[in-house]
């Protein structure tokens, strides 16, 4: 989270984040002004989703240490419910936070971009934790 609050300040505003990647693509891609706008645009999405997602994951991990469930040993929906709730808590106070800063801007879609990581995330714990082989499944498992 403390990751998540340092990316939210002017330090890494879309502009100050272009001043070193557009001169890196030009020189590796001959990226024009143009396409690059567009690709830092996806990139910066794409630092969400990676960011929530994690964020998401390890707040699983953490309340399935915390919260001591004895009849769910590996998932429980209480833990993937918390671990979603607070990263999308996390998002709408980080675009929130954006809102005070002359160089940024809160946006709901990143809150929405940011909800949606979390959520993928706990779906991917929950077929991770509960995917059985075919052939466990044959043997009785």
């Amino acid at each position: 989270m403390l990751l998540i609050a340092i990316e939210s300040t002017d330090m890494l505003s879309a502009e100050h984040t272009s001043r070193f990647l557009y001169p890196l693509l030009h020189f590796l891609m001959g990226m024009d002004l143009a396409r690059f706008a567009v690709v830092h645009h996806y990139i910066r999405k794409l630092g969400h989703f990676v960011g929530y997602f994690t964020l998401s994951f390890f707040l699983f991990r953490a309340w399935r240490a915390t919260l001591h469930l004895p009849w769910a040993p590996r998932w429980a929906l209480r833990w993937a419910a918390i671990a979603f709730t607070m990263s999308a808590l996390v998002a709408s106070l980080d675009e929130w936070h954006q809102t005070f800063i002359p160089s940024r801007t809160g946006a709901f879609t990143d809150v929405v971009l940011d909800s949606c990581a979390a959520l993928t995330a706990q779906v991917l714990i929950f077929l991770f934790l509960n995917w059985k082989p075919r052939r466990m499944i044959a043997a009785g498992d």
